[in-house]
């Protein structure tokens, strides 16, 4: 029997008014955002259920959130019978919910879909990690399953943290009320190592194909729109917020350069060309490759000046505003009192007060847009060709179709030739795909 949606957004009243999370998905970013969550001062939150394919995933985030949290053991209580391991474990770390508590998802993408379905049918609260697609058949789910939990009255947030950086907004503001002019064009950069599981070696004998590509799920545009998708995310949105619009088009370059014994399906190197609708443009570069400059900035060029959108990773933002567009002290015009609050702590808080003072809360809209606006600068890149935002969007390539029936040792939806190498991408041959399917 489905769960009724609560009357009101912030539904544990009386006695216990403690809300209640569920995390699934255990690895790094679930267990991050479930600390995140377990911070929040508006009203008491406690971990009571976890899932996870993967056992030893789920017991370290445990251990690791139980030590954090030791001080405040209240706050964690997540025993045997509530963990859950398998591909259909969510459903049971969900029901151990009440209407109104809140779900976190945090496992691969490709399965954010049947998850939200189920925590929208049970009247849950969301807390979803980005991105939240990687092709255009689940963009159009997710934007049909955004609308039904807006009906229900449910709060979802999306993990796109730089949104609720306090120096952020208001540097969106004071660009949206002229000071460095009209935008002309924006750069951003991420530069660094190899970094979680974007390489792969061949998978190792006996292992399961599926379950190895679930735990290396950077490697595989299907499980998360690969290192693009993955990594550059926060920054194509916080600079399309800036510029207030999303982008129409892309076309985009990229290679694979000392790949050795690596077999994944991903670039070490990206160029992408975003242009808005009013012909500004906004450059992107990626390069995955040790022993090189590292860089991860973003920054805005308008016609009166300049501004600094990320200094070095997403947080602390550094922003500033520049009268010119050198970007040295001189020309300084404004930049943001030091030291910052954590956005990964304010996304938290900004989803708990929606939920407490009923206010109107979604983020998976904008998160299934900047979702699309990224995949198309990678199938840009991938396949060649100028990409435009409704191509992404309606683009009937679908990375993983059935994925609300895999079984641990059922096929994975791209399976090594012979030598165990995957399926990548060949820019200029393959032009409608990403890389080559049973169909191509």
């Amino acid at each position: 029997m489905l769960a009724a949606a609560p009357r009101n957004a912030f539904a544990q009243h009386g006695s216990d008014n403690t809300i209640r999370v569920a995390l699934v998905g255990c690895g790094g970013r679930g267990t991050g955002a479930a600390a995140d969550a377990l911070y929040v001062t508006a009203a008491p939150l406690k971990l009571v259920a976890m899932a996870d394919v993967f056992d030893h995933r789920l017991s370290t985030s445990l251990d690791a959130l139980t030590q954090e949290f030791a001080g405040q053991p209240d706050r964690v209580d997540v025993p045997t019978e509530r963990r859950f391991v398998g591909f259909d474990a969510y459903r049971d770390a969900l029901d151990q919910l009440r209407p109104g508590d809140i779900a976190i998802f945090a496992t691969p993408l490709a399965f954010r879909g049947p998850h939200f379905q189920y925590a929208i049918d049970r009247g849950l609260h969301v807390f979803m990690e980005k991105p939240l697609t990687a092709d255009g058949p689940t963009s159009l789910r997710m934007l049909e399953l955004a609308k039904q939990a807006s009906e229900k009255n449910l709060k979802c947030g999306v993990g796109l943290m730089v949104r609720h950086c306090r120096g952020r907004q208001e540097l969106h503001q004071r660009i949206a009320d002229g000071e460095i002019g009209d935008i002309i064009s924006m750069r951003g950069y991420r530069m660094h190592g190899p970094v979680v599981t974007c390489f792969s070696t061949r998978k190792p004998e006996g292992r399961p194909e599926l379950m190895w590509q679930v735990e290396r799920f950077h490697s595989f545009l299907w499980a998360s729109g690969g290192l693009f998708s993955d990594f550059n995310i926060h920054q194509i949105d916080e600079l399309s917020w800036m510029k207030n619009a999303w982008p129409v088009k892309a076309v985009g370059i990229g290679g694979r350069h000392y790949r050795n014994d690596y077999i994944d399906q991903n670039f070490d190197t990206y160029s992408i060309e975003y242009t808005y609708p009013d012909g500004a443009t906004m450059f992107f570069g990626t390069r995955i490759m040790p022993g090189c400059k590292n860089d991860m900035s973003s920054v805005a060029h308008g016609s009166k000046g300049s501004a600094v959108v990320s200094a070095s990773g997403h947080s602390p933002g550094r922003v500033k505003t520049f009268s010119g567009q050198r970007q040295n002290r001189r020309e300084i015009t404004w930049a943001y009192p030091q030291p910052e609050q954590n956005p990964y702590r304010l996304e938290w808080e900004d989803l708990v007060a929606a939920i407490i003072n009923d206010t109107p809360y979604n983020e998976v809209p904008r998160g299934v847009e900047a979702s699309v606006v990224t995949s198309m600068g990678r199938m840009a890149a991938h396949t060649g060709q100028e990409i435009t935002f409704d191509q992404m969007l309606h683009c009937p390539v679908e990375f993983a179709p059935g994925v609300a029936d895999f079984t641990p040792n059922g096929p994975a939806p791209v399976m090594p030739d012979g030598e165990g190498r995957y399926p990548t991408p060949m820019p200029g041959v393959l032009r409608e795909e990403e890389y080559a399917t049973a169909s191509v």
